[in-house]
């Protein structure tokens, strides 16, 4: 058989996963944080994006971004400033006014401060000054940041080393002290072995125990612990109440937290009423010293897409004009450089970048509002009634009903929050689990469910407490099919004990407030 070459011509159709559809994609996952900092980059790298005026750096100023003092300004003389000067000398401070306002107020405005030395008229022009410097003036800056009038916070470590001089006068033990600070979590323990530290500081183990020791008594209570047993035992030593009986519950954690209450009694050598009062002791003792010192500050979460009554008693979707990205698209100088044939090529290439941005922007939002609408008129009995009309609700639902890919709607519920009148919502929280109905009826949504659980034992009296069978049996009667492991998965979710471990705590609780 002869081999020989052939030409054969053909066609077929195949998605490309371009750059820009990469990075469409990626822009559709982003959060606000996140998409705002990949809008500057790229106006940093792009001659012809820019931010509209008065928006990126400069702040919002809208048109007087572009001039800021007026251009009368830059014309005038010395002699109209002169003039506006004396204009307002005459109108306000030499015009009898101080006068007329004593006699129609029958009040002296002229001496308020008798026995003050100062000159009786003030230096306005230095205070307007003054005012027209400070951030949300009217004269100058029109925005400012909340913020900057927020008093800095105190770290622990500041906190602590504010408190070493007090406690240990030789500075040696003060150096000791300085880097056992920075070996605590943002807990408070010490994460640090004293035998490695002395070896470390080239000290022995003694002088690393006793200065712990000496900072183990600063504030707040707890802190230097090098565990949770420990960090109670200090506690409670800075109250006097670490008994010999409170030292073997403290000791004991793991029996605590399986609610082992009887062994606790036997090991104590205590009655319920004592083992009940050392409990409560415990439960007032804060496990994590350092968490009310915040190593950072932190950001709130701006809603993507708000959500409200509107007049006809439809619900009203919009974008949060905050979030929108804006960027502009410099035309202008793009056909101002390149009349000239300069670097025409990459500028070509900027100008399709810009649009391609521009253009992914604008489908990035009509996707998030296609799938806000959908979320809304789906959820329309939550937002009227509450959690407990939550509808279940899939990825494939509301991808059918906008015509668009599961892992679109996915990709757009991330990290995505929704504001309504029931509170702020990620726009997963809207899809759940399909829970059936008894007889056939309408479906139940699983947060739905969980709410239901968590109502009816919260509900529950010490004297009937109910068991998983028994939350089954009621949750039938409301029309909700579920088997009793279903149940109980939901409860550990949602770490509610067992009705053992209930019945036991709400009848300890009871005899309590009966003391």
């Amino acid at each position: 058989m002869a081999l020989s070459a052939n030409l054969f011509l053909r066609q077929n159709q195949s998605l490309v996963m371009t750059p820009q559809l990469m990075q469409s994609i990626q822009l559709l996952q982003m959060t606000h944080v996140e998409l705002t900092q990949f809008i500057a980059q790229e106006v940093e790298k792009n001659p012809l994006l820019e931010f509209p005026s008065g928006e990126g750096e400069t702040g919002d100023r809208g048109e007087a971004a572009d001039e800021p003092y007026p251009q009368q300004a830059d014309d005038a003389g010395d002699g109209e400033y002169e003039d506006r000067s004396e204009t307002l000398s005459g109108d306000w401070y030499d015009n009898g006014s101080s006068s007329r306002l004593s006699d129609e107020l029958d009040a002296n405005y002229t001496n308020v401060f008798p026995d003050d030395g100062a000159p009786q008229r003030l230096d306005a022009p230095e205070l307007v000054s003054q005012w027209k410097s400070m951030p949300g003036s009217a004269e100058g800056a029109d925005d400012y940041d909340l913020d900057d009038f927020v008093a800095g916070q105190v770290s622990l470590r500041d906190h602590l080393a504010q408190q070493i001089p007090f406690i240990l006068p030789d500075m040696a033990d003060r150096l000791i002290a300085q880097n056992l600070i920075d070996q605590l979590d943002e807990a408070g323990y010490l994460q640090a072995d004293v035998a490695e530290a002395g070896e470390r500081l080239g000290t022995d183990a003694e002088d690393i125990e006793r200065v712990l020791a000496a900072l183990q008594t600063l504030d707040p209570p707890g802190v230097f612990a090098r565990n949770l047993a420990e960090c109670l035992a200090i506690q409670l030593r800075q109250k006097d109440r670490y008994d010999p009986a409170m030292q073997v519950l403290v000791e004991n954690l793991e029996l605590l937290a399986r609610r082992d209450f009887v062994t606790l009694k036997r090991l104590c050598g205590v009655d319920e009423e004592d083992l009940l009062d050392m409990l409560s002791e415990i439960r007032q003792l804060n496990p994590k010293p350092g968490s009310g010192f915040e190593a950072g500050v932190s950001e709130a979460i701006m809603p993507d897409v708000v959500v409200r009554p509107s007049a006809d008693g439809s619900w009203l979707v919009e974008l949060n004009p905050d979030t929108l990205p804006r960027v502009l698209v410099n035309q202008s100088y793009f056909s101002r450089v390149t009349k000239n044939g300069e670097d025409h090529a990459f500028l070509s290439e900027c100008l399709q970048n810009a649009n391609w941005l521009t253009r992914s922007l604008d489908q990035r939002a009509k996707t998030i509002m296609k799938v806000a609408n959908e979320i809304v008129r789906q959820q329309d009995a939550f937002l009227l009634h509450g959690v407990d009309h939550l509808r279940p609700l899939n990825l494939k639902t509301v991808a059918e009903a906008i015509k668009m890919h599961e892992s679109t709607v996915s990709r757009v519920t991330s990290n995505k929050y929704m504001l309504t009148p029931r509170g702020l919502f990620e726009l997963k929280y809207f899809f759940t689990v399909s829970i059936g109905a008894v007889e056939g009826g309408d479906s139940h949504s699983a947060e739905a469910v969980r709410h239901k659980i968590r109502t009816l034992i919260m509900q529950e009296s010490p004297d009937a407490v109910l068991s998983d069978d028994d939350i089954v049996d009621m949750l039938k009667k409301g029309g909700i099919d579920l088997a009793r492991r279903t149940v109980a998965k939901y409860r550990e979710a949602m770490n509610i004990a067992s009705s053992v471990q209930r019945r036991r705590e709400k009848r300890a609780l009871a005899k309590v407030a009966g003391f």
